[in-house]
């Protein structure tokens, strides 16, 4: 809901079209191979192949959007790692945000807040205490900072 609030461009799969409707949604791009569907007014249609994510990402950069929130069920990066230098990425599940960040990148949060990440990286946070290996918990309302040698560190915050 908090994310439908900014009025986002909202892509959807052809198979998931039907669903999403259903919900009251504005659809503006739908995506993949079934030209049948009853579109929405001003709704486009992307006539591909494939309903894959590296479609969509793809036609995002090609219109020159600067992120994307993406709403799935995993929140892993291994086939859009390519896609990072051209769009920000933010993947959610129901319980999980997932992000690549940059060094020198910093957030505030509030105290408590858990990040999970790569213990095997190195990498020096601020504000930042490890629980147990891979999860970090945010010490005090305030700034939290990353820096590392890597071109990317991925975040994983519960929410």
């Amino acid at each position: 809901g908090q994310l439908l609030e900014w009025s986002p461009t909202l892509l959807v799969a052809a198979s998931a079209y039907e669903k999403v409707i259903s919900l009251g949604l504005k659809v503006d791009v739908v995506i993949g191979s079934d030209t049948q569907l009853q579109l929405q007014e001003n709704t486009k249609s992307m006539v591909c192949p494939e309903e894959t994510i590296q479609q969509v990402l793809k036609y995002l950069i090609a219109e020159a959007y600067p992120a994307v929130n993406i709403i799935g069920t995993q929140s892993k990066f291994d086939d859009l790692i390519d896609f990072l230098p051209a769009i920000n990425l933010v993947l959610f599940t129901p319980s999980e945000k997932s992000y690549a960040i940059k060094s020198g990148f910093s957030v505030w949060k509030p105290a408590g807040t858990v990040f999970k990440m790569d213990s095997h990286l190195t990498f020096e946070a601020t504000n930042l205490q490890e629980l147990e290996k891979g999860n970090f918990v945010v010490q005090q309302d305030g700034f939290v900072g990353f820096n590392f040698k890597t071109d990317y560190l991925f975040l994983i915050e519960l929410i």
